[in-house]
């Protein structure tokens, strides 16, 4: 991008935050129910903490900090920048106000603007991927923010609406079928221009026997069957691991269903509403993925089958349910046709049977900003596709994202494999 055009990306990221939280009461803002989610106001301080910590202070001059401890307030994880308000504590402070964060968001974007006018040809290219990973980084929040926003709704008994959007409703989906690839030698990682996370790179070969991947995302009503079949209570469906947390979670159904008078109810930013059985099943772990997979007598792609299949059909981005279409919920399967995959980027991010671990060749990055993907690369399986929550232009086919296996409150859902 040429320094108008990246400007323009620079407040066009920045003001979509805003519109996220524009629904919200001051209130809203400051609520922690648990340890994962954050307060919507620390992210839209961590964000504006991002930009004046790695680009203001290292590009303008003589720069003042806007508050000499907003650093300890708003650094999440980066041991580079020292001490800082543990994550589970971030809802324990009323101060600074919500009031006080725009006034330092507003702050930080002024000095931004100038810095874009005056930062010189020979600091622009490392300003200018400073600024476009920043911005990534702030998408990923926004992502984050949906996430927390709907929890904490969910969480609240008076069933608060967030915005309402209309039923995206479907009387049919195409059946379930398994679409056939071969395989062999293939590549999957990022390679060449375009912004990347230092994880999904570098590009590589991996060896893939044949295999099948279903055509569309499992429903609510496929996802029902394993409940009625007492899929939660049989053992023979689950890692141990995910047997344990199933017994000392109490899970009876994913996150957000409820049972009213033998009706199945689901929690949305729309409030709460009667199951659609034809949208995809959303907000499954990936223990429950997996005992889903081994109950249907299939299995979880990996995250290599769900590149090549995704290379192979040339899934598109604009064919996807992402935020910026502002359903906030995962909708039925809107296309029909043979031999195709559908739903292939957004709606859901799909759990996949690998490990969050580095490519073959994989080099952390240096400094403070190798501390963002590389040191979680344990314990943590990949997701793939994007979600309803996902910025459109944030996502691409390398993507991985990563949790742990128990995480319920992403956007999260299933495809099945099979050899």
């Amino acid at each position: 991008m040429n320094r108008s055009e990246l400007k323009n990306f620079y407040f066009s990221v920045r003001k979509t935050s805003e519109e996220i939280c524009r629904p919200l009461q001051t209130e809203d803002y400051v609520v922690q129910p648990i340890d994962d989610v954050s307060p919507p106001k620390w992210h839209i301080g961590h964000t504006t903490w991002f930009f004046e910590t790695v680009l203001l202070q290292k590009f303008q001059s003589n720069y003042k900090p806007f508050h000499k401890l907003y650093n300890f307030v708003f650094n999440s994880y980066y041991e580079s920048f020292g001490t800082r308000v543990e994550r589970p504590k971030r809802g324990s402070l009323s101060r600074p106000t919500v009031k006080e964060i725009y006034a330092y968001r507003a702050a930080v974007d002024e000095q931004m603007n100038g810095l874009f006018e005056s930062i010189d040809t020979k600091h622009w290219p490392e300003f200018s991927r400073l600024i476009i990973l920043g911005l990534n980084h702030e998408q990923q929040h926004q992502e984050l923010l949906v996430y927390d926003i709907k929890y904490i709704f969910a969480n609240n008994p008076l069933r608060p609406v967030y915005r309402k959007v209309r039923a995206h409703v479907s009387e049919s989906i195409p059946d379930s079928e398994f679409v056939e690839f071969k395989g062999g030698v293939v590549e999957i990682g990022h390679a060449g221009d375009g912004f990347a996370w230092d994880n999904e790179t570098p590009a590589h070969r991996v060896l893939l026997d044949d295999y099948k991947l279903q055509n569309r995302l499992v429903t609510n009503s496929e996802y029902l069957e394993f409940i009625n079949d007492g899929g939660y209570t049989d053992f023979r469906h689950w890692l141990s691991d995910g047997w344990f947390t199933v017994q000392q979670q109490e899970w009876q159904s994913p996150l957000y269903w409820e049972k009213i008078d033998d009706q199945w109810f689901i929690m949305t930013l729309s409030g709460l509403r009667e199951l659609d059985p034809n949208e995809p099943v959303c907000h499954v772990s990936y223990y429950e993925a997996d005992a889903f997979a081994k109950w249907a007598q299939k299995r979880l792609p990996t995250e290599a089958e769900w590149e090549h299949a995704a290379r192979a059909v040339k899934a598109n981005a604009a064919e996807g349910n992402f935020l910026d279409d502002q359903y906030f919920h995962p909708i039925p399967c809107r296309t029909t046709g043979p031999n195709r995959l559908h739903q292939m980027l957004g709606d859901v991010w799909v759990w996949t049977a690998s490990a969050y671990l580095g490519y073959p060749g994989y080099r952390q990055e240096a400094g403070a900003l190798g501390e963002y993907n590389g040191k979680f690369m344990s314990n943590q399986m990949v997701l793939r596709g994007g979600s309803c929550a996902t910025p459109r232009h944030h996502i691409r086919l390398t993507y991985r994202n990563f949790f742990q296996c128990d995480k319920r409150w992403p956007f999260t859902g299933i495809r099945l494999a099979d050899y």
